[in-house]
């Protein structure tokens, strides 16, 4: 309830403040991919443009090509969603949206950052593993080597994967046919499984499938939960704080708006 109150206040308060800028030019929308900017072949992706305007209608490009594909507009006319489906390697690439007014003046906004789409299984799997073995105490260092046994003729990318993110935590180039990836301070939110995958960096922008998930548990004594809220959670405490203080604010003004109208409907 209260994050869902807390997105709607906010995506209000941008709105509020007006569909231009100082200068005069739209705000640049951002794009996302769900459920993930990493998928494997033959599977669905939708790809949302979102921005504070409103009245608009969206374009999404791939590369420098607009896509004639069919999308689908939320009631606050500030979102789009443009559905692909049964993914292929072709499918890869980069994608940017953009939007322009409705009325005039037709004024189109810049792109938004580019977005890029993997389409996994074209390349081999690679392997992950730990060199700290065993469970990981709070506040160490851990170090994940990515390696894979291909020969690579083009620049390549790997990328390490967390699953339940929509897109990889880090990047590295490679040393040879292996790259390590460091998980710094780990704290009880690094807990979780992980896979690492690589990909070309340039068009036909081929990947591999992931790596065998590596799970990676976190444990955290009662000192250091109480530091780690104070620190990473210290935001997400004072959203939650302003999304109650803004329901009382709700509250209290639908309460004054009834007594308002059954003063204004009794006789005088």
């Amino acid at each position: 309830m209260i994050p869902k109150l807390l997105s709607f206040l906010c995506f209000r308060l941008c709105v509020g403040q007006g569909d231009t800028r100082g200068d005069g030019s739209l705000p640049k929308p951002f794009l996302r991919a769900w459920p993930s900017s990493v998928v494997p072949a033959n599977s669905n992706v939708k790809l949302r443009c979102w921005t504070p305007a409103r009245d608009v209608n969206f374009v999404l490009r791939k590369g420098g090509t607009i896509l004639e594909l069919p999308q689908s507009l939320e009631s606050t006319e500030g979102l789009a969603e443009f559905h692909l489906n049964d993914l292929k390697s072709r499918n890869a690439g980069e994608y940017t949206c953009e939007y322009h007014r409705k009325v005039s003046p037709d004024i189109s906004s810049q792109r938004s950052d580019v977005l890029l789409l993997l389409v996994t299984g074209h390349l081999s799997k690679p392997s992950l593993r730990a060199y700290h073995q065993g469970k990981v105490t709070a506040g160490e260092k851990v170090t994940l080597q990515c390696q894979t046994r291909d020969r690579f003729f083009v620049p390549i990318m790997f990328a390490l994967l967390k699953a339940g993110t929509s897109s990889p935590i880090q990047l590295r180039t490679p040393t040879g046919k292996e790259t390590d990836f460091s998980l710094e301070n780990v704290t009880g939110g690094d807990t979780g499984k992980y896979s690492c995958m690589y990909y070309q960096t340039r068009a036909p922008f081929w990947a591999s499938d992931p790596s065998d998930q590596l799970e990676i548990l976190v444990t955290v004594s009662p000192g250091t939960i109480l530091s780690d809220y104070t620190t990473s959670d210290y935001t997400t405490g004072n959203l939650i704080r302003l999304g109650l203080a803004a329901l009382t604010v709700v509250i209290m003004g639908a309460f004054l708006f009834e007594a308002w109208c059954s003063q204004k409907a009794s006789p005088s």
